[in-house]
């Protein structure tokens, strides 16, 4: 069942580059020759919501999405994605 996510994109790890990560065997089988991107779930906080997480120790909640297109560092995205059975590992539908 796919859902809707938003995330700023803090990793990009392209095809060519998953060998230098040591990477579990499931995720290996979904990303090969695909886009591994590491995103902040929810998007770039505000500095009032940084300043609100660092007294409450509330961690940044990292997802990571298998995409057949890159993205850039930095940048905020929304895309629609399908559960995989690795926990916080996404396949992307379609970006928004």
């Amino acid at each position: 069942m796919p859902r809707e996510i938003t995330g700023e994109v803090i990793h990009v790890v392209p095809p060519e580059e998953q060998g230098d990560y040591e990477l579990d065997g499931t995720v290996a089988e979904l990303a090969e020759s695909r886009y591994l991107l590491v995103c902040r779930k929810g998007g770039a906080p505000s500095f009032f919501e940084r300043v609100v997480a660092f007294f409450k120790r509330d961690p940044i909640r990292p997802v990571t999405l298998v995409s057949d297109e890159g993205a850039e560092e930095g940048t905020e995205i929304e895309a629609t994605v399908e559960f995989t059975t690795v926990d916080d590992v996404y396949e992307v539908i379609e970006f928004e």
